[in-house]
């Protein structure tokens, strides 16, 4: 198993979830998350004073799927949160030892 997050805008969440969900996933977590990288933030004007607002509003989509699923998940995600434009986000893929469903005491993929 593995656990893909994606750090994405917000506004590109309901199309993620959407083609993910067509894709078979049966569920994710997403998270309100700020930060930066290559965009850096920008400068607003806020009554006649100037500052850098350097952490951008980003959503965190977190996915635990079987191996077999990981390329098709990764190629969704990238097809639908690509604008073209800086600050697209990015994707991080690690291995899940384990996962337990607390309500029936499953594990490994019959836990997803």
């Amino acid at each position: 198993m593995k656990k893909v997050e994606a750090v994405i805008k917000p506004f590109k969440l309901d199309e993620v979830k959407q083609a993910l969900t067509e894709l078979g996933v049966a569920g994710l977590t997403a998270t309100e998350v700020k930060g930066f990288g290559r965009q850096k933030g920008h400068t607003e004007l806020y009554r006649g004073a100037e500052y850098v607002v350097d952490f951008l509003p980003k959503v965190k989509v977190e996915v635990v799927v079987p191996d077999q699923l990981v390329g098709r998940l990764v190629e969704t995600i990238e097809r639908v949160s690509k604008t073209g434009r800086i600050g697209d986000g990015k994707i991080f893929i690690t291995p899940v030892e384990e996962a337990i469903r607390i309500r029936t005491g499953e594990r490994g993929e019959e836990a997803l």
